[in-house]
């Protein structure tokens, strides 16, 4: 079984490996949306795969580290695309969620997403 959560965010970033001139290349922002997903059989006890007020505080924790935040200011982030950021809140997570399975940052607005899996 697979349980997910979803927290959302607001941040800016710029890409300095963009030619002077280049819109990634001055700073903008994005609306994200994170999805972070558990996966394992239920405990026998409880019926869970793991507890969502347990999950929700970690990514309370996340949200708090990034939302209105200049993302490149970030140690870890200094290149935030979409690649980089899914990892950087792996990171944070798993030494606390063993089932960790998946983490997916959105940009709704721009059709866009990336999935990172821990490989």
């Amino acid at each position: 079984m697979e349980i997910s959560y979803r927290f959302g965010f607001d941040a800016a970033h710029r890409f300095d490996s963009y030619p002077d001139g280049h819109p990634y290349r001055g700073v903008h922002g994005h609306s994200f949306q994170v999805e972070v997903s558990l996966s394992g059989a239920p405990h026998a006890a409880t019926g869970f795969v793991a507890d969502f007020g347990e999950l929700e505080k970690a990514c309370a924790r996340v949200r708090g580290a990034l939302d209105h935040k200049m993302l490149n200011e970030l140690p870890g982030l200094e290149r935030p695309s979409l690649e980089n950021l899914s990892q950087w809140i792996w990171t944070r997570l798993a030494p606390d969620f063993n089932a960790l399975s998946r983490v997916t940052v959105r940009r709704n607005s721009l059709g866009q997403s990336c999935s990172y899996t821990g490989a």
